[in-house]
């Protein structure tokens, strides 16, 4: 089993941020196996020790992975005051802790992850690690494929560099183009954004894939929990 940091366990059980948690030790307000552990550094194996705060028992959560295929219309986000269907209406009630990972906008569809793991989800949607996603999107009006040379140079739009790994032209007809985007940025709304550049509006959008992982024949609206091997496949460092 790996050794974790014992801040990051408290972090990980919800008793605080990680570096809240790290105020707790120094304070002398943790014990470990009974004993009282008043600094930074020590790793434990989460199953196999008895951690309290302030006298109280701490347990680690079981931290949940899920793939949901999101369909149109529905908010990414926990909740919304005007009373509107999030991502969280489609799971069970028991999983209401969990998060969007990243976001897909109210009219986009397909693959997203929720999850309890603050980690998971800082790397699958921080640029620094460069996860990359693969979108189809269904354009108004036929687009060259040489139009699309702009999108893996660069683009410029509000004070930001707009940039696709890669770029195919799947379809074309006179009334709409079907073409796959890849993109390893991951900034606000970036798909449409690079055809609004180009003068072209996007009439339909569906992430197809985050990192090796596919949306497959999950149906709109259903979720499905990842398994170790991808969830390892996401995260390699964690294997």
């Amino acid at each position: 089993m790996a050794l974790v940091r014992l801040q990051k366990l408290l972090a990980d059980a919800g008793v605080a941020s990680r570096r809240a948690c790290e105020k707790l030790i120094t304070e002398g307000r943790v014990t470990l196996n009974g004993a009282v552990v008043d600094a930074l550094g020590f790793k434990v194996e989460p199953e196999r020790v008895a951690v309290t705060v302030d006298g109280q028992p701490v347990r680690a959560r079981r931290k949940v992975y899920v793939a949901l295929n999101k369909p149109r219309g529905v908010l990414c986000t926990r909740s919304d005051p005007e009373g509107r269907t999030t991502v969280m209406d489609l799971l069970p009630r028991e999983w209401g802790v969990l998060f969007p990972v990243g976001r897909l906008d109210r009219e986009s569809e397909g693959l997203l992850f929720l999850t309890n793991d603050g980690h998971f989800s800082l790397q699958l949607t921080h640029p620094r690690y460069g996860v990359r996603k693969r979108y189809v999107a269904v354009i108004e009006g036929r687009v060259a494929e040489s139009a699309l040379g702009p999108f893996t140079a660069g683009i410029e739009d509000e004070g930001e560099i707009l940039k696709a790994e890669r770029v195919r032209l799947l379809s074309a007809n006179n009334s709409h183009s079907t073409v796959e985007v890849e993109l390893a940025q991951g900034r606000n709304r970036e798909v449409r954004r690079l055809f609004a550049a180009l003068g072209h509006e996007v009439v339909e959008l569906r992430r197809t894939q985050v990192g090796p992982i596919r949306l497959g024949e999950l149906p709109t609206g259903k979720w499905r929990v990842l398994t170790a091997t991808e969830i390892r496949s996401l995260l390699p460092g964690l294997a």
